[in-house]
């Protein structure tokens, strides 16, 4: 693992990185709220061999040491902004780019405002709330939470402060959202999830607060985005969980109504965790979709190799 830092406008994130770093990022891959880079090296460790892959600390999470203020969070879109400004610099020519909850509607959002950054979109149980609830959000002049947030108060809840990372993991180990996670992921969460501050304590790298924020931080149009890339050449593969998922039951057939080429398929037995619960899918998705920008998207089946991608990995996995 490689880790590296890159100027932005108004600060320094950073991230983690496999492969020939002589070369610009092939996969660029998002976490989901409140994690970090780290939490997903598993995943993109074995494709350094074949690409460059990267992941990416957003502002308030990981090592980032961009500007962070829970108050002035308001939309994704900030976090969207950023990520184009990192595209700008290690992939100027277009990357595969992917993402996981948030990270997977940030995705989409940089797609559809820079759809020349984006040579293919892996999202992995994006959070797509409905239109109609979307407007409420962005309707001028209001400043609206969702009510009874039950994410949000969850966050604020959250103890912040540890002895050490280790023992972060051993009191998260098997309860609440981890308690699904495969083997190494809440590990390499605490990694840059539970950091050591000046006072020798370890706390939250993403504050509760933050966190709290970017929970009911929804002035952003994530359907429009889609709408923007109805004639692009951009392939999109949808990995929804099957159980307690962000995206709604029908998102098929949502997307489908905008782009009816994308590979929209639910994981057998996996909750919104699909990347620590079934690993294989989600980078044989990233692989695909590298091999096809390669190839330059000609003869490829993708709902079809999705579902090949899908039962293989079931197999491997158990």
């Amino acid at each position: 693992m490689r880790r590296f830092r890159i100027d932005l406008k108004d600060g320094e994130t950073s991230g983690i990185a496999f492969g020939d770093p002589v070369r610009p990022v092939d996969v660029m891959f998002l976490h989901a709220t409140g994690f970090n880079a780290v939490t997903y090296q598993s995943i993109l460790e074995p494709l350094g061999s074949q690409m460059h892959a990267a992941a990416l600390d957003m502002r308030g999470h990981g090592r980032s040491r961009l500007p962070a203020n829970p108050r002035k969070l308001k939309s994704w879109n900030r976090f969207r902004d950023d990520v184009i400004q990192v595209l700008e610099k290690v992939s100027p020519e277009g990357a595969v780019l992917g993402g996981h909850s948030m990270g997977a509607t940030v995705s989409l959002l940089v797609a559809g405002k820079r759809p020349d950054l984006v040579k293919g979109l892996v999202l992995v149980d994006p959070v797509l709330l409905r239109r109609s609830l979307l407007r409420l959000y962005n309707f001028p002049l209001v400043n609206m939470t969702i009510p009874n947030n039950t994410m949000a108060k969850g966050a604020l809840k959250r103890r912040r402060t540890f002895a050490s990372p280790g023992e972060a993991a051993e009191l998260l180990r098997g309860r609440g959202a981890f308690k699904t996670w495969r083997a190494p992921f809440l590990d390499d969460y605490v990694v840059d999830g539970v950091l050591r501050q000046d006072d020798g304590t370890f706390q939250l790298s993403c504050t509760p607060e933050y966190e709290a924020a970017t929970f009911n931080a929804h002035r952003y149009r994530p359907w429009n985005a889609l709408r923007k890339l109805r004639k692009k050449r951009i392939p999109i593969v949808v990995l929804q969980a099957e159980k307690e998922s962000t995206a709604g039951p029908d998102l098929d057939q949502r997307i489908h109504a905008i782009r009816p080429d994308a590979a929209v398929t639910k994981v057998p037995g996996t909750t919104h965790f699909v990347p620590m619960e079934r690993p294989y899918v989600v980078r044989d998705a990233l692989k695909m979709l590298y091999e096809a920008m390669i190839e330059g998207h000609k003869l490829v089946d993708y709902v079809g190799a999705v579902r090949r991608t899908i039962d293989d990995s079931i197999g491997i996995m158990g």
